[in-house]
């Protein structure tokens, strides 16, 4: 039963979500959608299936929903899909609204329960056997790639928003996250069934205690993990993200995509975390939803004009749409730009030539600055409806708490394509420590736009000099000409917990960004 305080909640997600039928419908009798309780492994889960008007024997997909909604998440989607000729079944998971048990955050037991769906689904559907898919947003873009490890009859995933390494996304690069698991455990309160383990890994987590614990317990929910079984059972997956992703950035996708030895594609847009696919949740056209139909029309339909496999589609913040062969056919040289001395008269450096020797900068190890990665989901969500990247006025950037670098304006637009990599040497450094990056686009005014950022965290328990490596999340932008791309470091952002105490790190000589570019 769903908690008495999330009451409201259900009622709006009901009427809200329940709407989206309306939306661009058909006819009544194009499809029939009924609500069911399925019997998962051990519990109840709370479903719906839609079916076409006709009798025969179809491909069916099935939808596990995202963490903190339910079943009626995808009724405009499923909709839209059995009246092409599709079975589909969308449901709770466990430990979710009026489902049973407590959340098992994609572990055994959700698997256990996604096989259980596709069992009710053959048995009390005209499903085909041979022509199952599974599909969600975010968790259950987890759950449905995971899935696929497990149980051989998946042979089509759509993983919209989802995660490849769950490690990666709570602690990448040392360093947690802290708005983007917070909200995570902020839904599970209002409208979940935590249960004793997920609490304690939450309280772990948040505590920065028992980290290889909640490494293995995140590791056991990770795509990653399971890649032979993935690549061994052979199911046609594809993979699309946004840029912006602050629950799961992209950088761990590009890896596992690469690996991926099954029919593959992936797809990076624009936005935050399901942000791309919110308008086709409720209805409206939406072309991530449109590649969805499309790939799964080609692997369980056999429809050779569906969605082509063995792609790169990226689609840039400020420029026409790119596909490519690989992920890494983007990109077709790498450019070092050596981090020079700050000027004493405007508080920058230069970003470019050679890394230099001889200088330093040192900044406080508490203090932040207006250059940082946003509000989870707001930011980058915004920017992605208005085409305008988050922007700030430099100068207010407080040169006594950040290192600003800013580089020479080229005269044509520099295309900046893939994953930026800064390496920074750093002397007075705490046993642990952390730094955050940003990458810019200077105009003449002094408005600078955020293209890409990373945090990075050393917790060696041994003060003093060291490198520090940030790979910034995935990037594709264009530059434009008389621009400036500007690097800023500081040491504390909102995003992200760090590992700061008092006193003052300090940036050195030799210190460079290696940009990729097209």
């Amino acid at each position: 039963m769903v908690p008495r305080r999330s009451s409201l909640l259900a009622c709006l997600s009901t009427v809200v979500l329940a709407a989206t039928v309306l939306i661009g419908a058909a006819p009544a009798e194009a499809a029939t959608t009924k609500f069911v309780d399925i019997p998962g492994d051990g519990v109840t889960l709370k479903a719906n299936v839609t079916t076409p008007a006709t009798a025969g024997s179809y491909p069916a997909v099935v939808f596990p929903s995202s963490w903190g909604l339910n079943d009626l998440e995808y009724v405009a989607q499923a909709k839209a899909m059995a009246e092409n000729g599709y079975v589909v079944v969308s449901y709770t998971p466990r430990g979710w609204w009026a489902s049973g048990g407590e959340i098992d955050t994609a572990g055994p037991k959700d698997l256990a329960d996604l096989s259980k769906v596709l069992d009710w689904t053959l048995a009390n559907t005209p499903a085909d056997p041979a022509r199952l898919g599974t599909a969600g947003v975010s968790y259950g873009a987890g759950i449905s790639l995971l899935g696929a490890a497990f149980d051989k009859r998946i042979r089509a995933v759509a993983m919209l928003s989802g995660w490849t390494d769950l490690n990666y996304s709570l602690y990448s690069d040392q360093t947690r996250h802290l708005q983007s698991a917070g909200l995570l455990s902020l839904a599970a309160q209002l409208v979940g069934h935590p249960g004793a383990e997920l609490t304690t890994m939450l309280s772990d987590f948040n505590a920065n205690r028992n980290i290889a614990k909640v490494m293995d317990w995140a590791k056991v929910r990770s795509p990653a993990t399971y890649l032979d079984r993935i690549n061994a059972n052979g199911p046609a997956v594809l993979i699309a993200n946004a840029w912006g992703d602050t629950f799961f950035p992209p950088n761990q996708l590009t890896d596992f995509y690469a690996k991926l030895t099954t029919p593959k594609r992936l797809e990076l847009r624009p936005g935050d975390h399901a942000i791309a696919e919110l308008t086709g949740l409720a209805g409206l056209p939406n072309d991530v939803w449109t590649s969805t139909r499309g790939w799964f029309d080609r692997y369980l339909k056999s429809d050779s004009t569906g969605t082509a496999p063995g792609k790169v589609y990226l689609k840039p913040d400020n420029a026409a749409a790119e596909t490519w062969n690989s992920w890494g056919e983007q990109t077709t040289s790498t450019k070092r730009y050596g981090l020079g001395a700050i000027r004493w008269y405007d508080g920058t450096g230069l970003l470019g030539g050679s890394p230099s020797s001889g200088w330093s900068k040192t900044l406080p190890n508490d203090l932040d600055t207006v250059a940082d990665g946003g509000v989870v989901l707001l930011t980058n969500g915004i920017s992605a409806f208005t085409g305008l990247r988050p922007t700030i006025w430099l100068p207010f950037v407080d040169r006594a708490r950040a290192g600003v670098w800013a580089a020479e304006r080229p005269s044509s637009t520099l295309k900046v394509r893939g994953i930026p990599k800064l390496h920074v040497n750093l002397t007075g450094t705490a046993a642990n420590g952390s730094v955050v990056a940003y990458l810019y686009d200077l105009d003449s005014l002094g408005n600078a736009a955020l293209l890409t950022h990373n945090p990075v965290t050393w917790l060696t328990g041994t003060a003093g000099s060291r490198s520090a490596d940030v790979s910034l999340s995935a990037v594709n932008y264009d530059l434009p000409a008389g621009h400036s791309l500007t690097l800023v470091v500081d040491t504390v952002d909102p995003l992200y917990y760090d590992a700061n105490g008092a006193g003052t790190v300090t940036v050195t000589g030799g210190s460079y960004l290696d940009l990729p570019v097209k």
